[in-house]
């Protein structure tokens, strides 16, 4: 009897796990051999995930690694309009804000899922079902490869809601795009559309995902052509603007999503790695992941500390007045905080207040 090399058996609640068969070359399952696919399902929050979920993330990564039939690994989550949007951020407002101490443990959990994902010994896939953001954009980064409806966006939130992207976002983007594009993303947090962020070279690939008339169409809310911007710049994947992008809205409010040729194509790499011999991959995932690790390893605890104290400032305001703020509100007054940050104001509940959305 084979011996088994997990922690604990896990019985998911919080998440979706399951094997699923892998097809060769024909397309025809093959009898024994799986990928395993773990679902954050949390769509009405759009799968930011909670701390009982990273825990089971944690669980699941393990067991696939472990599982002698799992080919590869599939990162995904359940719905259409978000693959993951980081953190819970109402369990962050209504816990961790003004909880350091609490917030260092959650964070050492967040760390554990993160390099989970890292030692997994099989291909990470991260399918990208709708919106990467924040959070979930640092997993997903963390990821091997990257397929993404072609519906979906990629980006920070960190700098708009207190926080900053020093979960993996500030040790991996750079490795991606380059220090400028990096810290423009980081900073601004203006996403990307899949088509930018294909052709930026952050992601492996994409599928259409919107059907009008029982066909595929590309993103209609997206110029998917180069073309010239008003200073003459090539622009390619942008999002549209004006008269377009309300063309491209009526478009999308006629059509379907349909994440069939999302899963065709995620498919089809895991078909041909099935046709590789499984310890050279893992070799080679070992010496690349090593880039990411460089950064990873040396910034995880200091990171994990930094964003402990600062759920008592920038944090708490940015995550209580994201949760308690209106639908068309839920960002600070920046103007106002930096008014009275440059008058020496402390940081206390008068500022928190003066600062809030006015509901």
């Amino acid at each position: 009897m084979l011996v088994s090399h997990n922690l604990v058996e896990t019985e998911y609640k919080e998440i979706l796990f399951e094997k699923r068969p892998c097809n060769d070359k024909d397309g025809k399952p093959i009898d024994g051999l799986f990928n395993a696919w773990i679902s954050l399902n949390n769509p009405k929050q759009f799968n930011s995930y909670t701390t009982a979920a990273v825990k089971e993330v944690i669980m699941a990564f393990r067991q696939s690694s472990n599982d002698r039939s799992v080919v590869a690994v599939v990162f995904t989550a359940v719905g259409d309009k978000a693959f993951c949007t980081g953190g819970n951020t109402k369990e962050y407002a209504e816990y961790y804000a003004g909880n350091p101490q609490e917030y260092s443990q959650y964070m050492r959990l967040f760390n554990d899922m993160v390099s989970a994902i890292f030692i997994c010994e099989k291909p990470v896939i991260c399918r990208v079902n709708g919106m990467r953001i924040a959070g979930g954009q640092e997993i997903g980064m963390a990821c091997d490869f990257t397929i993404a409806s072609d519906l979906a966006r990629f980006g920070q939130a960190g700098p708009k809601h207190g926080s900053a992207a020093v979960g993996g976002a500030t040790d991996f983007l750079h490795l991606y795009l380059g220090v400028e594009r990096a810290l423009y993303s980081l900073t601004l947090c203006e996403p990307w559309t899949a088509h930018q962020a294909y052709y930026l070279g952050m992601i492996s690939d994409i599928a259409p995902a919107l059907k009008v008339d029982g066909k595929f169409i590309p993103n209609p809310l997206v110029n998917v052509d180069k073309f010239s911007d008003e200073f003459g710049k090539i622009i390619y994947g942008a999002p549209k603007t004006g008269e377009d992008l309300q063309k491209g809205k009526e478009i999308m409010a006629n059509g379907v999503v349909d994440l069939s040729l999302l899963d065709q194509t995620v498919n089809k790499l895991i078909t041909k790695l099935v046709y590789t011999f499984p310890n050279c991959i893992s070799k080679t995932l070992t010496e690349v992941r090593k880039k990411k690790l460089e950064h990873w390893d040396k910034n995880k605890e200091t990171n994990r500390e930094w964003l402990a104290l600062n759920m008592m400032t920038e944090a708490k305001a940015g995550f209580r007045a994201f949760n308690e703020g209106p639908k068309d509100n839920r960002e600070v007054d920046f103007i106002k905080l930096r008014q009275l940050l440059a008058e020496g104001h402390a940081w206390d509940d008068e500022l928190m207040q003066a600062i809030a959305p006015k509901v």
